[in-house]
């Protein structure tokens, strides 16, 4: 494992000058920087504005100059995140439990809290703007279990600790459950999956976990069918939860219930693309108002329903561009720390990909899971450009910690 490295600077030498230092200035600025990186992130973030402002054209309920407010202060937040040195955050584990649990759990404090579609998952404080803490909760979830996990140097055997471990990233889904926002559990749920395998838990524990999760899950629909049939209701899971695994799991039903009603709707969009599409703010299924959710959860559809199998293609191009650089900043990281909180970053937005692509060609469960880069959603593009600079930052400092080791080689 790399060792944590000094956060002090080395000088470097004073041979060159003229030219050969002004090249040397700026190949090491553009290294600092990771010229593809950004110019992938960029493209991401203006092909999802092409996409949403076509999807918001035609809903009164969303506006553009929303989604570009969110750009704007996400730039100046992923500036200031890039600039700052992410390691002097890994001993701060506690801090970001409370945190955690101050931010998911204030939806439920009275006059800020707003209850929207069976959850309360929003805060509306004076004139501001609604604003989605679990979104946010999910930057301190990662740092939460990058921290736990970083302690342990890339190997945890001892099965108690591995259980401290799994019941202190528990606590942030714990609390969105409360809510509830299944969705961004599932979220929180695999980060930690994430931090652990990466981390160097023991493959056996991983396994019984994983066992131990399903039973759970089982349990969870057993119970909840034995207290329907004593109190005629269902008790732990809510009534369209279990709408959206039923059409999941019998997609050819006539059922016409919201959730069957989305699924087919969305499946038509997608279908009806071809291979160019129908043409750019030419989609018949959301300007019609058809497709349900159009900017936020079901964007997928308007992209494939405008810009057909060619507009999919160039999104999933520029996914896989964003996991293979993702992947080599990790690789690049100084620390185990910086390594375990890209690789949450790149596992979160992996599976928020699979899930929201998935659910609207029938291949997963409908959730309220966005897409990245995206999605309509201020506080969900602002979330996305901190953790950009979370990457970066992780990035700049890898590099300079290998130019202080070639330096102090060299000397």
């Amino acid at each position: 494992m790399p060792v944590q490295p000094q956060l002090s600077t080395v000088r470097s030498g004073s041979g060159a000058s003229g030219n050969g230092s002004s090249s040397s200035l700026l190949g090491r600025i553009v290294s600092a920087i990771n010229l593809p990186f950004v110019i992938v992130a960029t493209l991401l973030v203006l092909y999802g504005l092409l996409v949403v402002f076509s999807a918001v054209s035609t809903d009164e309920d969303y506006t553009f100059s929303r989604q570009l407010a969110g750009v704007a202060i996400g730039l100046v937040v992923m500036a200031l995140v890039w600039a700052f040195d992410y390691r002097r955050l890994s001993e701060y584990t506690t801090l970001f439990i409370i945190v955690n649990v101050v931010l998911i759990l204030s939806p439920h404090l009275p006059i800020i809290g707003v209850n929207t579609m069976g959850a309360t998952s929003w805060v509306k404080i004076g004139p501001l703007p609604q604003l989605q803490p679990g979104e946010f909760a999910k930057i301190t979830v990662i740092l939460l279990d990058a921290s736990i996990m970083a302690r342990y140097q890339g190997r945890l055997d001892d099965p108690r600790e591995y259980l401290k471990a799994v019941g202190l990233m528990l606590i942030p889904f714990a609390c969105i459950m409360t809510q509830p926002d299944l969705g961004t559990g599932l979220v929180y749920l695999f980060i930690a999956a994430v931090a652990l395998v990466m981390g160097g838990a023991n493959w056996r524990y991983l396994v019984i976990s994983l066992a131990v999760g399903i039973a759970l899950i089982v349990a969870v629909f057993v119970i909840d069918e034995v207290l329907k049939g004593a109190t005629g209701e269902y008790k732990l899971l809510k009534q369209y939860q279990r709408n959206r695994l039923l059409v999941f799991m019998n997609q050819d039903s006539t059922d016409l219930s919201d959730e069957g009603y989305n699924l087919q709707q969305a499946m038509i969009a997608i279908g009806s693309g071809g291979l160019f599409g129908q043409g750019y703010m030419q989609g018949s299924q959301h300007a019609l108002g058809i497709l349900p959710e159009a900017p936020t959860d079901f964007i997928f559809c308007v992209l494939a329903e405008e810009l057909g199998f060619v507009g999919v293609i160039t999104l999933l191009a520029l996914y896989v561009a964003l996991v293979i650089i993702g992947f080599r900043i990790a690789s690049a990281s100084s620390d185990m720390f910086g390594l375990l909180i890209v690789s949450c970053i790149i596992g979160m937005w992996l599976f928020q990909i699979l899930e929201n692509i998935g659910m609207t060609c029938g291949l997963m469960p409908i959730t309220g899971i966005p897409l990245p880069f995206m999605s309509y959603g201020s506080s969900f593009m602002i979330v996305n450009f901190a953790l950009l600079g979370f990457m970066g930052s992780v990035w700049t400092r890898g590099k300079q910690n290998t130019r202080r080791v070639d330096y102090a080689t060299a000397h």
